[in-house]
């Protein structure tokens, strides 16, 4: 988010949001370089204004899977504290269905999840009800991947919300790919600003919001990807008795890779818990 002229938020000594969140960014595009059948691309590659719309043209662009908006929040007074995620409103999802079906050249574009469909040789019933389902689709899925996002933030931020909450922020609206805004603290906060533009809490982040999109990838893998072609995963839920290194032993994978799957640190594990078995060694 922001960049350029627009800094967005600016706290205590003089901390601006844009750079935190191109700080945060670059690392969580490195992380996600790393994992194999996963590519991150960057709306903004320096301190440069990109539009709201054109971020989105830019991630339909390049097929993205995924659409994710990393900003820092603020509020009137320092208190304030916390995590949180956004989806798109049900709102926000009907008007941009009409904004859709009102611009021409949008009749053009793709709508990915319902065929490749096509809206510009369509009457206005059906592709007002193709839009419909689009929107309703992503925006369920922007839900769970927000959810799986703001599960593992948790595990290492203060949240200001548990549950992912809804809005019509403009960056959200595609009604082809599931997109979430996270918001990773109160810049307006000084104990949170100071935190937000360490390195170390932004790499932290950056991993949280990484494990949570690999799980949602993971749950959800899109056809064709190198994800879906790897061999399903099977879920062991865990008896009294288990460890980690038994469990991975009998499905023959190692317990450092059974970790990082179902991003547990150190050894501990509880009766009832289900692990996902990772595909991959």
């Amino acid at each position: 988010g922001h960049g350029g002229d627009d800094p967005g938020a600016i706290g205590p000594s003089k901390t601006y949001e844009k750079h935190v969140v191109f700080a945060i960014a670059q690392s969580l595009a490195a992380i996600i370089n790393r994992e194999p059948g996963f590519k991150a691309v960057l709306t903004r590659t320096g301190d440069y204004y990109v539009a709201h719309r054109q971020r989105t043209a830019l991630a339909r662009k390049n097929q993205a899977d995924v659409f994710i908006s990393i900003h820092a929040d603020a509020w009137k007074t320092p208190s304030a504290s916390g995590a949180s995620v956004f989806a798109i409103s049900q709102r926000g999802a009907t008007s941009e269905t009409a904004k859709w079906l009102a611009e021409k050249e949008n009749r053009a574009d793709l709508i990915g999840g319902v065929g490749s469909v096509s809206l510009d040789d369509k009457d206005d019933v059906l592709a007002h009800v193709l839009l419909d389902l689009s929107m309703d689709g992503n925006r369920s899925y922007s839900i769970e991947a927000g959810q799986s996002v703001l599960n593992q933030m948790g595990k290492m931020t203060k949240l200001h919300k548990k549950r992912v909450e809804q809005a019509a922020f403009i960056v959200l609206k595609s009604p082809d790919m599931p997109s979430i805004l996270v918001e990773t603290g109160f810049i307006s906060n000084p104990q949170e600003a100071r935190r937000l533009s360490q390195k170390e809490h932004q790499t932290k982040l950056a991993k949280a919001i990484a494990n949570g999109i690999d799980q949602f990838m993971r749950m959800n893998p899109p056809p064709g990807t190198a994800i879906a072609a790897r061999r399903q995963e099977l879920r062991h839920t865990i008896a009294r008795g288990d460890t980690l290194s038994e469990i991975a032993a009998r499905y023959g994978v190692t317990a450092n890779a059974l970790k990082r799957r179902n991003a547990i640190r150190g050894d501990k594990i509880r009766v009832g818990q289900t692990l996902f078995i990772p595909g991959d060694p």
